[in-house]
């Protein structure tokens, strides 16, 4: 199965923008959960249409990311950080009335220390999600002491990992993070590590060796989708239909190398 983040640039509805997923040969895709990065130009919440509008589309929806603005307050004592917890609280809620599995999340960055109740707040969230049957997929950004933290405090099969592939060349090549967090692996996003904003290429148009991850990611035996999370930002020349055309070539060849585990 391949799937492709939504929100992968150009000026398109929310409907057709699925139907050319579909119709280029995707499988299913994952969702942007807020209204932010102007998906949502109303400003009434219709991304919460986007499950329905996907499914009509034939398509199967892999996960939601939650928003990413605030992410550094989860670990403080105030206002804001209460506000984004309940933010999270209310994405697994979401998660499970409109019957997603697994919820994306950034924890903050090295520059914020994680604190006693920033874990709490982890550990609330796992309360929820094991009560709800959802899925929480902390993302490796430029936030591993937290990350590796927060995956070893927290002993819940409902808190996992979401693999980046960008990210990881990116912030830290030299772990080997599939081997250290793929046995909690719930969510991949992959791209490649190049172009102009140094991340969200289309994979093999950038530093990443994918014969090498794609082995290493069918190493931890994780049954879940081929996830492209490419962006248009180096590839403007393209029209969204080529673009995506394009995009499923790529995840056909990466779904190729990771069948292929002696590759």
């Amino acid at each position: 199965m391949i799937t492709i983040y939504d929100w992968f640039g150009y000026e398109l509805p929310i409907k057709e923008r699925y139907q050319a997923i579909k119709e280029v040969g995707f499988d299913g895709v994952m969702l942007w959960w807020s209204d932010g990065f102007g998906r949502d130009h109303s400003g009434r919440g219709d991304y919460r249409n986007g499950p329905q509008m996907a499914r009509e589309a034939g398509l199967f929806i892999e996960n939601i990311h939650a928003p990413v603005q605030n992410q550094n307050d989860l670990w403080l004592d105030n206002l804001d950080g209460e506000a984004l917890a309940d933010c999270y609280l209310q994405g697994i809620a979401d998660c499970a009335e409109f019957e997603i599995s697994t919820m994306v999340v950034h924890l903050p960055d090295e520059n914020h220390p994680h604190t006693a109740i920033g874990l709490d707040r982890i550990k609330t969230m796992a309360d929820m999600a094991e009560r709800l049957g959802v899925k929480v997929a902390l993302e490796n950004l430029w936030n591993l002491t937290n990350l590796a933290y927060v995956l070893e405090q927290v002993d819940s099969k409902r808190i996992g990992f979401c693999y980046d592939s960008g990210h990881h060349d990116h912030y830290y090549p030299d772990q080997d993070l599939l081997s250290l967090y793929g046995s909690r692996l719930m969510a991949l996003h992959l791209h490649d590590d190049n172009g102009s904003h140094a991340q969200h290429g289309l994979p093999f148009d950038g530093s990443i060796d994918w014969s090498t991850t794609m082995k290493n990611i069918a190493a931890t035996n994780y049954t879940g989708a081929t996830a492209i999370e490419a962006m248009n930002w180096d590839y403007e020349a393209l029209t969204a239909k080529e673009f995506l055309q394009e995009a499923v070539r790529r995840a056909k060849r990466l779904e190729t190398l990771r069948q292929n585990k002696n590759n």
